[in-house]
């Protein structure tokens, strides 16, 4: 498996991933246009030479390198918020106090805000039904994070992730579904096409403007508020053991919960280690990073040639900070003698706080499971 900037040859595959997804993600829309227009945007991005976080997008793909066939998909917004509003909910609370009536009740909100303005967003992760094996999902997951710890200059520092929210299996929202009784006479999959589209004024024009107290909301509604799909559980355990964290912001369809990280605290950015790089035929001695049990997420540092991959066959000798590739993995990434290459150990949080040191034994991992689809 390996992960690379997608190409324009791609717009078939990222097709079928559009309808594979079915709705709810409103980064993958089945518009072929719309999905033309988002290659080449991302290969234009990942072109540019940037200094500052602007409107980029970066959009992976993960490839079968012997079919050439695509299994997934995984993407990095550099900004969000910026040429068009991003919207969220954000849960607090109220209270109503009458000291001479000796009444006090304290009340869940919701109200609509724009507080990610400016910040960089992972996204559009789908990993194939397929194509869901070992490793798989994991590799889509932190691949962003090796790509933003050797870029750090294209992103800002808070970087969050949209997770989906709650939705059956027919496309339904509990929590969309109080909002068009209400207020917007829309269903699910309308509405999250026209926000994949780009077309999010309506939000501004018919949403309720003024703060909506939860206790007012159908059971239904109020149940799924900063829960996730199902099948989302093993993506938000990864970005957990990450570092990211729930701030009460919700997404304004579906109600599912915006996480987010501060970019360096990012365990994956700050774990990770640029290293030299020695290509060799095979690879005996030196000292394996870790474990040699434990697999690593290595990439190479170009960005329009970025490529990574999840291998066992790499050794890491600390005292000179060099890894020593074999040759065929050096190929498939485009390493070379000399050259750079950045990597971190395919583990669990749980069990390593960096630098390989173990705190526990027969911890629960997180990383347990393989995430599959999960950001909008």
């Amino acid at each position: 498996m390996i992960v690379r900037p997608i190409a324009q040859t791609d717009l078939d595959a990222l097709q079928q991933i559009a309808i594979e997804s079915g709705p709810g993600i409103t980064s993958l829309v089945n518009d072929r246009d719309l999905l033309a227009a988002k290659i080449d945007r991302s290969v234009t991005s990942f072109q540019r030479a940037a200094s500052t976080p602007g409107d980029d997008s970066y959009l992976f793909v993960l490839e079968d390198p012997q079919t050439g066939t695509i299994m997934g998909t995984t993407g990095i917004e550099a900004t969000v918020g910026v040429t068009r509003p991003l919207y969220h909910y954000h849960r607090s609370q109220m209270v109503h106090h009458s000291p001479e009536l000796g009444l006090f009740r304290r009340v869940d909100v919701l109200n609509l805000c724009n507080h990610y303005t400016g910040c960089s967003e992972i996204c559009t992760l789908f990993l194939r039904p397929r194509y869901r094996q070992k490793y798989a999902g994991k590799l889509l997951s932190r691949v962003r994070f090796l790509f933003m710890a050797q870029h750090p200059e294209r992103f800002a520092s808070t970087v969050i992730a949209e997770m989906r929210g709650v939705s059956s299996e027919q496309g339904e929202s509990p929590f969309w579904n109080w909002l068009r009784e209400h207020f917007i006479d829309l269903d699910f999959a309308t509405v999250t096409g026209l926000v994949g589209a780009g077309n999010n004024a309506f939000i501004a024009e018919l949403m309720p403007r003024h703060p909506l107290y939860c206790h007012l909301l159908s059971d239904g509604a109020r149940s799924v508020i900063g829960h996730v799909h199902p099948q989302t559980e093993p993506a938000l355990g990864l970005l957990r053991a990450e570092g990211f964290r729930h701030q009460g912001y919700v997404d304004p369809f579906d109600a599912g919960p915006t996480v987010e990280a501060d970019l360096h605290s990012i365990r994956t950015v700050a774990e990770s280690v640029s290293c030299r790089v020695e290509v060799v035929e095979t690879a005996p001695g030196g000292h394996r990073y870790q474990s040699p049990a434990t697999p690593v997420l290595l990439a190479n540092t170009g960005t329009r040639t970025f490529r990574a991959t999840v291998t066992d066959s790499t050794i890491y000798r600390p005292d000179d900070n060099c890894l020593r590739v074999p040759v065929s993995l050096a190929i498939a990434l485009g390493l070379r003698s000399g050259g750079t290459a950045r990597f971190t150990e395919l583990t669990s949080a749980a069990a390593y706080t960096g630098a390989g040191h173990r705190t526990a034994d027969n911890l629960p991992d997180p990383w347990a499971e393989e995430p599959q689809h999960a950001y909008r």
